[in-house]
């Protein structure tokens, strides 16, 4: 269901309406105990200090010390209900993106991860000030009541000047907020750019420096850095004259309610200590008047980065739910399958078969194993992918990702040891299954180069390890979970000719040789002659179609396109 920026903002309130009504009947008694202080000087120079009363003096300084309790009490409790209510609220709408980001369905956005970072924290942040607005905007309307209220008793002309002139500021200024929520919305982008920017540049650092290309990278992002300043200069400058104007305004407005109470005081109109009511109204209304006047502005912001987080909270999410059950075999079958560059494929690979695919152009296996991924929108391809006989995309989501495995060509590892890493799908695996796996991936080279073991810590995205040891790792890790289909893309580009071999013959090892024989599916994407040479069957792949299959030696005899492709 769409909601929109405005809807977000709406919840900001319902949700936290306990702590925002509680904060904002406190900070609203604030004000009017605020108010009450000019009030109350007021009327003790008029009843106490101008007739001489004594006993009127000492009970109204008591009385003013009272309400200064109350004052500086209700302000203390009104702000911890409102911050509280603002911190709750940032805290709850970064939870709830950060849950729209890591849905296992996928969430259909154009935002890369350094905007999605934006939006989960800033924007979350800003979004949530709306409750602070709420409870000092209801506190200035309150102090603004009551200050017209008193004017109104000394003379009808001053509280008509309030009355009057309030709402026709607050309406002038209204005029200029569309103007500010745009700007925060393209500050907020502009900042979400750059960090998305940052964060691929950090990836990437080693590949940049391998091809020269860091004096490129860093001017592009120098450029977008620039742009992200230039849309924070103009935002505060924006904010900045809106500030200004509001406060200026208002000042205005009330040293003309002064100016106005010195001349009636002068014609007999009102008392000394009406006079000085007045005068003192005056000068504590700026407060006041100012938080009204630049509600719109921060309100402006608020819907500026609500906006954003619509963005990612009514994303509609990539795959859908799916119902059905866990497949009932491992037979994988794909029927007249467009994607990208397939062009009608159609391929199929038998319960417990190791089954190669050699595609001539990189393109077709990098289109082949999005497919198998489940992870791509059924709308984005045409035709049939099935496993056990059920369309991938109906089988329920947990099951399709416990049934079908894909380790893409480039993985990733997590911050955490090597153990941590090698165990992430299946932490209740057997000692002993692990050791077979890191013997058959080739791990137990990359564990006993380090003093620690398997112990051994590992930066985010494996960075502390070499191309070929994050290779082996992620491989480990796809063998550790024992997935009844698995899709392999590529798994020894970085590995030398000898550890290829031992890799290949690990892989059937541990999924189609010994207990686990007729057990599993495996699949794989691969030119290397070593793991082709150990699968029962290799499917050839050229311009999205199936152009050949047979076994790898066959295929070396009779195919010479296959063999200048494999032999290498």
């Amino acid at each position: 269901m769409q909601r929109g920026g405005a809807a977000i903002l709406r919840r900001v309130v319902v949700r936290n309406r306990r702590s925002l009504t509680m904060g904002t009947a406190l900070v609203s008694v604030h004000q009017l105990a605020e108010t009450m202080v000019p009030i109350s000087i007021g009327v003790i120079i008029d009843r106490a200090v101008v007739t001489g009363d004594t006993s009127a003096l000492l009970v109204s300084v008591a009385a003013l010390a009272l309400l200064f309790v109350v004052l500086t009490s209700a302000w203390r409790m009104g702000a911890r209900f409102t911050v509280r209510a603002m911190q709750s609220e940032a805290h709850a709408l970064r939870v709830e993106v950060a849950r729209r980001i890591l849905d296992p369905r996928g969430v259909r956005t154009d935002l890369r991860s350094g905007e999605l970072l934006t939006v989960s924290t800033s924007d979350a942040d800003q979004a949530s000030w709306l409750c602070d607005v709420v409870a000092r905007g209801a506190a200035a309307l309150t102090a603004a009541a009551a200050s017209a209220v008193a004017l109104l008793v000394i003379d009808v002309q001053l509280g008509l000047a309030v009355l009057i002139g309030t709402p026709v500021i607050l309406g002038l200024l209204q005029l200029s907020a569309p103007l500010i929520t745009r700007r925060a919305a393209d500050q907020q982008s502009a900042i979400a750019r750059v960090s998305a920017m940052a964060t691929d540049l950090v990836s990437g650092l080693r590949p940049l420096r391998g091809i020269g290309a860091e004096s490129a990278a860093s001017a592009r992002y120098r450029d977008a850095s620039g742009q992200a300043l230039g849309a924070t200069l103009r935002t505060a400058k924006s904010t900045g004259v809106y500030t200004g104007v509001a406060m200026t305004v208002s000042a205005l407005l009330s040293v003309a309610v002064a100016a106005l109470g010195g001349w009636f005081a002068l014609e007999g109109r009102i008392t000394i200590g009406e006079l000085i009511t007045v005068v003192g109204l005056s000068q504590f209304f700026i407060e006041p008047l100012g938080m009204l006047a630049s509600m719109p502005g921060v309100i402006a912001v608020c819907r500026g980065s609500a906006d954003r987080l619509a963005l990612v909270l009514d994303a509609d999410p990539l795959l859908p739910a799916g119902t059905g059950a866990q497949p009932a075999s491992n037979e994988v079958t794909l029927r007249d399958v467009h994607h990208r560059s397939l062009q009608g494929l159609d391929l199929s690979a038998a319960p417990g078969e190791l089954l190669g695919v050699l595609a001539y152009r990189p393109q077709d296996a990098e289109a082949l194993v999005a497919v198998l991924s489940s992870q791509i929108p059924s709308d984005t391809y045409s035709g049939d992918v099935l496993v056990g006989g059920t369309r991938l995309e109906d089988v329920g989501l947990v099951h399709a990702r416990r049934t079908v495995l894909v380790e893409p060509h480039n993985a990733d590892l997590f911050a955490g040891s090597i153990r941590e890493n090698v165990t992430a799908a299946n932490r209740q695996a057997p000692d002993e299954h692990v050791e077979t796996v890191l013997e058959a991936s080739a791990v137990g080279d990359v564990v006993a180069a380090h003093p620690a073991g398997l112990d051994h810590e590992v930066t985010d995205r494996g960075a502390s390890l070499s191309g070929g040891q994050r290779q082996r790792v992620a491989l480990a890790r796809s063998l550790v979970a024992g997935s009844p289909v698995l899709v392999l893309h590529d798994p020894t580009t970085a590995v030398d000719a000898v550890t290829e071999q031992t890799i290949a013959d690990g892989i059937a090892d541990v999924r189609h040789r010994g207990a686990t024989a007729g057990t599993q599916t495996t699949v794989l994407v691969t030119s290397s002659p070593a793991l082709l040479s150990v699968t029962d069957r290799v499917v050839v792949i050229d311009d999205g179609i199936v152009v050949a299959e047979g076994t790898h030696a066959g295929l070396v005899e009779s195919d010479e396109n296959y063999r200048k492709a494999v032999l290498r």
